[in-house]
This record gives C-alpha cells, sequence and structure tokens, in this order.
C-alpha cells in the first residue's frame, strides 16, 4: 500500500469522508484516514443502526414494551435490508440492459470493426446473465411484500435460481480476456470514439465501458454479503428464515464454485508450460482431458514377463497418470515414457509379500488394474506413508472427476489452444528446450566442429563436465610428497 491509503479488514465499517472521486475514497477507521478503492466496499443498509449504548433500556416494568421496541427495530432492519436487495436488483438489470442495448446491439451494427469472436471476448455471455436476472428480479417482486416489506420471502427465490447463478462462472473467468482486448482496440481512437458514442447514445453514467463489464464479478460476490444480513435481522420464528439460511449456504457454494473454476483455469498455463518442457512427448495434449495436477512422485514400476523394474517418476492428473524418465545426468530433464487412462483403472491395494502374478517380492504396491482389457500395472513405493499418499490421491482424483461432472466443468477448445500458444512463445522467449539427448549421450562418432576450434574447446563440448578431482590435492597432504 502507498502512504495514505486505508488498511482494513472485512467487516470493519469506514466513514467516507469525502466520495467526489469514483475510483477512490477518503475515509477514516479506528486506526486512522486515508485513502480506499470504492470498489471494495459497499454502503452499509442500515446508516442509523442502533449501537449497545443506544440500545433500548429496559425496566422492571417496562420489559414487554422494550422488547416490542426492541422486535420493532430489528424487523426495520430486516425492511432496509430487503430494500436494498431489491433497489440493487433494478440498477443491476438497469446496468445489464444498458450494455446488452447500449453496446453490444451498435457494435453487431459495425460488422467493420467488430467479429463475432471479438464480442464474444469481450462481453462473454453477457446476455445470458441479462436473461437469467430478468427472471430473478421478476421472482423477487412477486415475493416483496408492499404493505409489510418485513414480511417478505426472499430466500426461496435464491433457492430457485441458485442453478442459473452458475453461469457467473464462464464470465469470471473470461473477464481478463476481455480486459486485454478492451485495452488493446482503445489504443485506436476510432474505438474510443465508438465507445463512448455508444454510451451517450443510451444515456448512461460517466464510466467507462470496462467498468460497466465489472459490475457482475462483483454482483455475484455480494449475494452472500447481501443474504447474511438479511439473516441477521431475520427472526428464527420467521417463516423465511430457514430458506434465507439456505440461501446464504447456497450462494456461498456458489461463490466457491466460481472461485476454483478460475484458479482451475489459471492453473492451465502451467500445466501447458509443463507439458511443453517434456521431452519426446507423444500423443493428444493433457489439456484435452486434463486441467489439474493432483499429485506427482517418484514410483517403482514392475514391467512383465521377466518382472523388469523401473524407477518412473508419475503425474497423477484428472483422467490420466502421465509417467516420465529422468535424464541419466540432467535429473531436471524430463522423457516422456507413457500414460494410463484412469478412467478405466481400478486402484488395488496389495499387502507386502510375493505378487501372484509375477511372482516377485513386493513391498508398498498396488495395481492399476483395467477391467476391460485385464492389463495390470504394479507400482511400488519407497515408503508405506509414500503408498498411503499415492492411494488418497487416487481417491481424491475420482472425486475431482465426479464434481466436475455433476457441475459440467470444462476447458474449451479455445483456452486450450491459447493456453498452449502461451507455452511455445514462452518457451521461445526463455531457455531454449533441448532437441534431442545431449551431445554426449548420441552415438555419433565424429560430430562436425570448426578446425579453427582449439582441442580443449572440442574437449569441453564433446564431453560432459565433471566436477574437479580431489585425489591430488589429497595426495599433496600426505608427509613424504610435502616439500
Amino acid at each position: 500500500m502507498d502512504d495514505q491509503e486505508l488498511g482494513f479488514k472485512a467487516g470493519d465499517v469506514i466513514e467516507v469522508m469525502d466520495a467526489t472521486n469514483r475510483e477512490w475514497w477518503w475515509g477514516r477507521v479506528a486506526d486512522g484516514e486515508g485513502w480506499f478503492p470504492a470498489s471494495f466496499v459497499r454502503l452499509r443498509v442500515n446508516q442509523d443502526e442502533p449501537t449497545d449504548e443506544e440500545a433500548p433500556q429496559t425496566g422492571d416494568g417496562k420489559a414487554e414494551d422494550g422488547g416490542t421496541e426492541a422486535q420493532s427495530s430489528k424487523d426495520q432492519m430486516r425492511t432496509n435490508v430487503i430494500n436494498e436487495i431489491l433497489s440493487t436488483e433494478r440498477d443491476y438489470i438497469k446496468h445489464l440492459r444498458d450494455i446488452c442495448e447500449g453496446y453490444i446491439r451498435q457494435c453487431r451494427k459495425r460488422a467493420d470493426m467488430f467479429s463475432e469472436e471479438q464480442l464474444r471476448t469481450i462481453f462473454g455471455n453477457i446476455e445470458d446473465i441479462y436473461r437469467c436476472q430478468k427472471a430473478f428480479v421478476k421472482a423477487l417482486e412477486q415475493k416483496f411484500n408492499r404493505e409489510r416489506p418485513h414480511l417478505s420471502e426472499l430466500g426461496a427465490c435464491f433457492l430457485e435460481h441458485q442453478a442459473d447463478f452458475q453461469i457467473y462462472s464462464e464470465y469470471c473467468n473470461n473477464h481478463p480476456n476481455a480486459c486485454v482486448e478492451l485495452s488493446r482496440l482503445t489504443k485506436l481512437s476510432k474505438y474510443v470514439y465508438f465507445f463512448e458514442a455508444c454510451r451517450l447514445l443510451q444515456k448512461m453514467i460517466d464510466i467507462s465501458l470496462d467498468g460497466f463489464l465489472l459490475t457482475p464479478v462483483q454482483k455475484i460476490c455480494k449475494y452472500p454479503l447481501q443474504l447474511a444480513e438479511l439473516l441477521k435481522y431475520t427472526h428464527p420464528q420467521h417463516r423465511d428464515f430457514k430458506d434465507v439460511e439456505a440461501a446464504l449456504h447456497a450462494m456461498r457454494n456458489v461463490a466457491q464454485l466460481i472461485n476454483e473454476r478460475k484458479r482451475r483455469l489459471e492453473n492451465i498455463d502451467k500445466i501447458a508450460q509443463w507439458q511443453s518442457s517434456i521431452e519426446d512427448w507423444e500423443g493428444e495434449d493433457l489439456l484435452v482431458r486434463s486441467s489439474e495436477l493432483i499429485y506427482s512422485g517418484e514410483l517403482t514400476r514392475v514391467t512383465q514377463p521377466q518382472a523388469k523394474s523401473q524407477q518412473r517418476m508419475f503425474f497423477l492428473f484428472d483422467h490420466q497418470l502421465i509417467y516420465c524418465k529422468k535424464d541419466l545426468l540432467r535429473r531436471d530433464v524430463l522423457y516422456y515414457k507413457g500414460r494410463l487412462d484412469m478412467d478405466g483403472l481400478e486402484v488395488v491395494d496389495l499387502e507386502d509379500g510375493k505378487d501372484r502374478d509375477l511372482h516377485v517380492s513386493i513391498k508398498n504396491a498396488f495395481r492399476l488394474h483395467c477391467n476391460a482389457s485385464g492389463v495390470s500395472h504394479l507400482l511400488c513405493a519407497r515408503k508405506p506413508e509414500q503408498k498411503q499418499r499415492w492411494l488418497k490421491a487416487f481417491a481424491r482424483e475420482r472425486e475431482q472427476v465426479r464434481l466436475d461432472q455433476e457441475t459440467g466443468f470444462s476447458i474449451t477448445e479455445l483456452q486450450r489452444k491459447q493456453a498452449m500458444l502461451n507455452a511455445s512463445k514462452q518457451q521461445a522467449t526463455g531457455k531454449p528446450k533441448a532437441v534431442g539427448r545431449p551431445c554426449y549421450l548420441t552415438r555419433q562418432k565424429h560430430p562436425l566442429l570448426p578446425a579453427s576450434r582449439p582441442q580443449q574447446q572440442v574437449l569441453v563440448l564433446a564431453e560432459p563436465r565433471r566436477k574437479p578431482s580431489t585425489f591430488w590435492h589429497s595426495i599433496s597432504r600426505l608427509a613424504p610428497f610435502r616439500k
């Protein structure tokens, strides 16, 4: 933070001293004053909420009146929260309508400036969000009790539409791409003028397009806050209490799901970079089926028919298990050796002793068995605790696959291609990838070298670098050889 920035934590109440700037406000908390980003906070619903000192005092003869007054105050607080929820939803719908009608409709008229792919990158699925939000607001309005607002039952509306809110995941994941594309376009003056003309024509407030496009990202994060405050002022005997409680849990799960999906998509660039670092890669790209590295480690692979053992590095992703061989001298270099389809495999825990199939003694072993083909893969860990970690990792992999199927998580072809493209660019600008094996492992007897190179330099190129020998140093320490 800068010196004049205001530090605060979730739940703090900040007194706003100056809000003339749209993005940065000047505020005061107990620790001091300073600037803070307006988008990080929301206006307190109940500005006149009584503090502990101002709470109604009840005497012996006025206990009933005091309780009635306290309940009336709580009902008023609940009314304030409900009014805020409905008010912000109406404002939000207007924002979405302005984006769809003021920007997207005008952009589609200018095919010479925007392609459909560009519009999809900039606006994502905001039109789908607009349609869902219209239905949600309509349901809220129907549940709103105009005569006695505190009796309104809004919890059921959130529960009925909780599945619809998952479409925000796609929008939030695409939002960074939208910012990049907008930044690129607004470097050209014709796009700056065009977007400003769209805003003025639609009579929208003085906020840039990227500010409007941030609204859905902020909105989905605010629902749990609003529901938590609604639950706070909902009496346990209220007909809406259980629904609000369930809605709060559901919307927290939605927000958690969106965050998890965002993290998963951020990981695909790392997976693409990892694949690009593997030598002799064969077959389809990892990202065609997988999106997360679950566990990795070294195991001994026992193969038929002579029960030959091989040390391999194994990498467990969702849907597949990749195994590689370490380079003999450059231990940081991995060579691709194969993969196993986890969808068709059963993990079998084996006891220490003699394996009945391979007739060899095994320890800390487990088998990956394919029921369809009958093929088995025997793997051994060095220690019992390592074996247990692998067994737990296999269980997590199956659970991850199940959750992805339930929530519909997948990587689009565009996202996969972009990740692989980014990895190849980084590979080109970074440390060059070795082509094939190092020169000292090849069978070429007469490497072609310029005749002008000194013999000592040729030896350095042709042989691996060895550590300095301590032989002569040790000999010189002996008494008979000392000068």
